[in-house]
């Protein structure tokens, strides 16, 4: 699955059947569910859940628990655009996953 594809399956009710739950998480918050992308991604215990739940809370407004996070991943805060490292944690996770 290529990103491009992962942006057109947000046009369904529902996220692509067998997508890991991190990508499942920024698809919800693709669809504009903060909330249920968050509770995902908060119970991820890995590098890759820290960046996914620093990203939520920069989108949030909140730099700060954004910054915490930023750091358990291992990663600075970036300071693009939300939708440039939206799109590049969807990449690096279909990569990671081989979808």
């Amino acid at each position: 699955m290529t990103v491009t594809e992962f942006k057109a399956s947000l046009a369904k009710a529902t996220p692509p059947s067998g997508l890991p739950l991190l990508l499942e998480a920024l698809w919800w918050d693709g669809k504009d569910d903060w909330e249920r992308s968050h509770t995902i991604a908060q119970d991820i215990s890995t590098k890759d859940g820290s960046w996914v739940h620093a990203y939520l809370h920069r989108k949030e407004g909140d730099q700060g628990n954004a910054a915490y996070w930023y750091a358990r991943a291992g990663r600075s805060m970036p300071g693009g655009a939300l939708e440039a490292e939206w799109e590049l944690i969807v990449k690096a996770l279909l990569e990671e996953s081989g979808r």
